[in-house]
């Protein structure tokens, strides 16, 4: 009876793991990199551009300002207004962002001394500044890959006049390579994220957004009250915005790499931890059947992983095992080596067996920390 389990659980498991991999993720490996360039409305009229406002919140970010805003400043579009949201900043910001606002006439500062936890009622208050009708969303310390980044993350809602179809705007925003185990695996680890979102995304299933690269209509979001539903989290102005109202018009995705955003990671296991720990209390309040899918998608890896090594440990079935293992893995390295391609992540195809396999410590390690963190009010910043 136990080996029957043990290997009917195992090919169940490893059956669920191939079809994510081939029929789900498979769809972002053959998704096409935009063929239309981001410099492709270039000569369009000022007027039939989609007008864009870039909604940045810092809380003391100096020194990435100074180092980052550049970048966003100068991009090649011309419909366009920045508007940064300086929220209980006590640092040096005012004063470095003073030339830059004289210099730029798009650069808006918003100041909000909001006491409430999180980032939400900040960039609640910078879009409520807002004048146009796309929101693009980065943060203090992001950088854009290149001044064509509002151009191809914006394509996609057309030009003025075209019908509104396109209502939210997914970009991938990798992490910036840097020497050291920790490193290779939280750039994994945001890989893999983006795998799902990406993937579920073109199966028409969009569940989340990461806010360092997101764009939708203001439309949109002043049709779904904001924030209002989740507003008691000090997290999920990203993902769970987009998880309530994904299904209420067209989302689309950008693999190009002029449209990438990249970002600093964590240097230390604690601060990796913590920040995780804040990110999953979100995954909460996801709709019921984007829980199922996700926790199916958890699951799978981690029985295909526990029952195989149960049925070798035990000696039971081991050709079975072995080519179970065997099949998945073969098809991970070639799916996943695509995808990592595709998402300038080369240099992580080497590693990822041994990543892949990792995983199934990172389920254990965050699932107790969801389960038994009830603080909701922790900082953004």
């Amino acid at each position: 009876m136990l080996e029957s389990f043990l290997l009917y659980g195992f090919l169940v498991a490893t059956a669920v793991q191939l079809f994510f991999w081939i029929f789900v993720f498979g769809k972002l490996a053959r998704h096409p990199v935009e063929t239309i360039p981001p410099t492709s409305d270039c000569k369009l009229p000022t007027d039939e551009l989609p007008t864009v406002s870039i909604v940045i919140c810092a809380r003391n970010e100096a020194a990435n300002l100074e180092r980052h805003l550049d970048r966003i400043l100068n991009q090649t579009y011309r419909s366009l207004e920045i508007v940064l949201v300086l929220h209980k900043s006590s640092d040096d910001s005012l004063n470095i962002l003073a030339p830059l606002q004289r210099k730029y006439s798009h650069l808006h500062i918003v100041v909000c001394d909001d006491e409430r936890a999180g980032k939400k009622f900040a960039l609640a208050k910078g879009i409520e500044a807002a004048k146009h009708q796309v929101l693009l969303l980065t943060d203090a310390d992001c950088w854009p890959a290149s001044p064509d980044w509002v151009r191809g993350m914006v394509h996609p809602f057309g030009v003025a006049g075209m019908a509104d179809d396109t209502q939210i705007v997914l970009g991938v925003a990798p992490y910036d390579e840097a020497p050291g185990p920790l490193n290779i695996w939280v750039r994994f680890e945001a890989w893999y994220t983006a795998v799902q979102y990406l993937s579920l995304a073109l199966a028409g299933h969009p569940y989340m957004g990461v806010g360092r690269n997101l764009a939708y209509r203001r439309a949109l979001y002043e049709r779904s009250g904001g924030f209002r539903s989740h507003e008691h989290l000090a997290s999920g102005d990203d993902d769970l915005f987009v998880n309530a109202v994904a299904k209420r018009g067209k989302v689309e995705i950008r693999l190009h790499p002029k449209t990438y955003v990249y970002s600093a990671p964590k240097t230390t296991w604690r601060d990796y931890h913590r920040q995780k720990t804040r990110h999953f209390t979100t995954g909460s309040e996801y709709k019921i059947k984007d829980k199922i899918i996700l926790n199916l998608l958890t699951m799978s890896h981690l029985l295909h992983y526990f029952l195989g090594g149960a049925l070798l440990i035990f000696k039971i079935s081991i050709m079975f095992a072995l080519l179970g293992y065997a099949v998945r893995m073969g098809v991970v390295m070639i799916v996943g080596s695509v995808i990592m391609s595709k998402l300038q992540h080369r240099s992580l195809r080497i590693w990822l067996p041994v990543l892949d396999s990792l995983l199934v410590l990172y389920y254990l390690v965050f699932a107790p920390s969801v389960l038994m963190n009830n603080d909701n009010t922790q900082r953004w910043n």
